[in-house]
């Protein structure tokens, strides 16, 4: 420790003595083999799951599993998707950007503990908030029990929303992703530039309309990323959907695939997933533009004005509402339903699928960060060449929703399973069987492209806060290329690394569509053993993996809390 000390005040004392030189001058020369080659893997890794779609396009049938789609349950996925997608995203928007901006532009009680409460529902998947509601406003649920019970009404005789429903599915996923908006909102709102507010409030422009001409338009790069995130988080779910019954284009990819067998169908209904998701990211890309935030100047921010009575009471209304129904009742209901069942579940069971699910999600986690280090590292080292590019494009994979890839990687994994095993039975004799296929190499591997992204932005973001002269100061006392990110970026990078391996390990532990089709026989972790005891209506039984994934999921929105409580 104390020859690392050593050697990182010598960098320093030399760096203040370096020139920082431009980009282009700061890069090795030449770009090392290694890095080109490491890139160039992985994003090959990345491109395989569409690959394999676009093979198993020229199996046989595979026109007739168009016409049979086409002509039957295509228009009906592609309606409810759209429909879903687009109330969802405007749910998200108007919840996020709201709560965003009560909680940045006025002061009313409660407002700062508002503002990280605001974030819980991200520790609690939609699935899981769709199994609490299922629970509590079926018709045997405590709810309608209790209406029935006060008022005397029986079957039939009274109208309740049905919460297995296009409405119903579209408001728990507004409750469960308006995070995803609300926190790149808010950061928004927080740099914007206050002199422009306050010219426009001198100018007689009321609340709403320096909202609706100032804030927004400031805010619209970030509301546009979130509001994307969204969209492509409800394209990508099926437990949330196919608890509650509504039939979207995931969906319908199990059902062609794990219900009728039918692998043709299901890849042309995940290439027409894939195209859709293409086309948001690409509209999203022409909407934003080329606008930029403007940044802020912190020391001239005037203090928010105060709420009066009324004002402070909606305020306080409107910002409480979103995490009561988004997490604390679902979750009080979990633990209701999981202490009633504590006594029949079986402790050897849940330790089972807690070492499944936590080592799976560690391995996962250690494999995407040394990857997001590695690549990250590369494209620092070369961000003039094409390994930048292929940076870039490794990192798409999070994009591909877990069914579709789930599919993609199944494909060639068959294939690459059966060449395999020809060629051992024709040389040695041996069958192999299914080394891959079904396996936690799989597993891994489709964490890996879903994920890398998370890691990837979170390692660049530490990298990033590391000058061109600490690189410069380095090589001049002879560290370089690879002994240069071990030496000096590694031990720099511990903070963004854990972070990095945190965020990947909790999203494997809530990834259920890509776990569900890859997993190994009789390999069951929290999310799926949940989803089956859901599917199968024993939704108590299915309280208790339920929590374990939001208790571990808390982690951090907690931190993010922290870090969102310290910015003023």
């Amino acid at each position: 420790m104390q020859d690392y000390r050593r050697r990182v005040a010598r960098i320093d004392a030399m760096t203040a003595s370096v020139q920082t030189l431009p980009p282009t001058a700061q890069v090795v020369r030449g770009t090392p083999l290694a890095a080109v080659a490491l890139a160039s893997m992985v994003a090959l890794l990345v491109a395989v799951p569409a690959a394999g779609l676009l093979l198993n396009l020229g199996g046989a049938g595979a026109a007739d599993a168009w016409d049979h789609l086409a002509g039957t349950v295509l228009a009906g996925y592609a309606v409810n998707s759209v429909l879903l997608c687009t109330a969802v995203g405007a749910g998200t928007l108007a919840l996020g950007a709201g709560c965003a901006w009560l909680t940045t532009a006025y002061r009313f009680p409660g407002a700062s503990w508002l503002s990280w409460l605001l974030l819980l529902p991200m520790a609690m998947p939609a699935y899981v908030v769709a199994y609490a509601y299922c629970d509590l406003l079926q018709f045997a649920g405590p709810v309608q029990s209790w209406l029935r019970e006060s008022f005397g009404w029986r079957a039939r005789e009274y109208w309740f929303p049905e919460i297995r429903s296009l409405g119903g599915a579209t408001a728990l996923l507004v409750l469960a992703l308006y995070p995803y908006v609300y926190l790149p909102a808010r950061a928004a709102f927080l740099d914007r530039p206050a002199s422009l507010a306050e010219a426009a409030r001198l100018g007689g422009a009321g609340a709403w309309r320096r909202f609706a001409r100032i804030e927004l338009p400031l805010a619209w790069p970030a509301l546009a990323g979130g509001v994307l995130l969204v969209v492509m988080e409800t394209l990508a779910d099926y437990g949330t959907v196919s608890q509650l019954a509504v039939d979207t284009f995931s969906v319908g990819i199990f059902k062609a695939w794990l219900g009728l067998g039918d692998r043709a169908a299901a890849s042309q209904l995940a290439l027409l997933l894939l195209a859709a998701v293409a086309l948001l990211m690409l509209a999203e890309r022409r909407l934003r533009g080329e606008r930029r935030f403007a940044g802020r100047a912190a020391a001239s921010r005037r203090a928010p004005p105060r709420l009066g009575v009324l004002g402070s009471v909606l305020a306080v209304a409107i910002c409480l509402l979103p995490p009561l129904l988004g997490f604390v009742l679902p979750a009080l209901h979990l633990v209701r339903l999981a202490a009633d069942e504590a006594v029949v579940f079986q402790a050897a069971r849940l330790a089972a699928m807690a070492g499944a699910s936590f080592g799976v999600a560690a391995a996962a986690a250690l494999l995407v960060t040394g990857l997001a280090v590695l690549l990250g590292y590369v494209r620092r080292i070369a961000p003039g060449s094409g390994v930048a590019l292929l940076v870039r494009f490794a990192s798409l994979g999070y994009a591909v929703p877990g069914a579709v890839l789930a599919i993609g990687i199944l494909v060639p994994l068959a294939r690459l399973d059966n060449f395999l095993d020809a060629l051992a039975d024709r040389w040695f004799g041996m069958d192999l069987g299914l080394l891959l296929t079904g396996s936690v190499a799989a597993l891994l591997y489709a964490y890996g492209v879903r994920f890398l992204a998370v890691g990837l932005n979170t390692v660049e973001g530490g990298l990033a806060r590391i000058t061109g002269s600490m690189d410069e100061a380095a090589r001049g006392l002879g560290v370089s290329g690879w002994r240069l990110l071990a030496r000096v970026h590694l031990p720099l990078l511990r903070g963004p690394v854990w972070v990095a391996a945190l965020l990947v390990f909790v999203d494997v532990l809530k990834e259920l569509p890509a776990t569900l089709a890859l997993r190994p026989f009789g390999f069951e972790t929290f999310a799926t053993h949940a989803y089956a005891l859901a599917k199968d209506e024993r939704l108590a039984d299915a309280a208790v993996p339920s929590l374990m994934i939001v208790a571990v999921a808390l982690l951090p929105v907690l931190w993010a809390s922290r870090a969102l409580r310290a910015r003023p």
